[in-house]
């Protein structure tokens, strides 16, 4: 069973967004009430989702940001509701380095943000995700005879806009999980559909040589 989303979660969803976890820290400063961390490692491959026969590897470009529409990205609390950080006034920060794309937010502007730094630092809320929408990949498929799997890595070329980086509920309500799962039960769809399309094909010409 799903996790529950709300309707305005499930219509970005449907409209193409992605989502993935990422973590964040509290500084030990709380001047600032600083949080940070990476929402994404670049060139380093994560398993996105197995079962008994396939796994789904991904992994991010290095230069996957590049040219990306990170013009007005916020910070929330599920993807939805009030804002407490925005890089267009200068309280999220997005600095992309050799190792990915790192997330740095100042939450004392708002009592909302003051109550999300409190509950990161005592490590109340400990997951966060972020949304975002890929604009070219490139795929790879091979077979592992030894375990019996067929192997998808997804390389995320280009990613067309970030939305915003989110403080997540659990259980109550995973978008990553979600996500990671629909894209999965795509591709491996594709995959079967192929290899149908293909089987049908050698049937009919096995077919026409038996009849000539």
């Amino acid at each position: 069973m799903e996790p529950k989303i709300t309707d305005m979660q499930l219509r970005r969803m449907e409209d193409g967004c992605e989502y993935r976890s990422m973590t964040m820290e509290a500084r030990a400063d709380d001047t600032d009430k600083i949080v940070e961390g990476y929402a994404t490692l670049f060139n380093q491959p994560y398993v996105l989702y197995e079962n008994e026969d396939y796994k789904l590897i991904e992994v991010v470009d290095r230069h996957a940001f590049d040219g990306c529409d990170m013009s007005d990205v916020i910070m929330q609390y599920d993807h939805e509701g009030r804002v407490f950080a925005r890089n267009k006034n200068g309280t999220l920060e997005l600095p992309i380095d050799d190792v990915g794309l790192k997330t740095v937010a100042k939450l004392g502007g708002t009592d909302l943000g003051n109550q999300i730094y409190q509950e990161i630092k005592g490590g109340y809320s400990t997951k966060m995700s972020y949304r975002y929408r890929v604009a070219e990949e490139k795929r790879d498929t091979v077979y592992d005879r030894d375990n019996g799997k067929t192997i998808v890595t997804r390389t995320i070329m280009k990613i067309k806009k970030l939305y915003d980086v989110s403080v997540v509920s659990l259980p109550a309500n995973d978008m990553t999980s979600i996500s990671a799962r629909r894209f999965a039960d795509g591709v491996i769809g594709e995959i079967k559909a192929e290899r149908l399309e293909r089987a049908n094909t050698a049937r009919r010409i096995k077919i026409k040589l038996l009849e000539a």
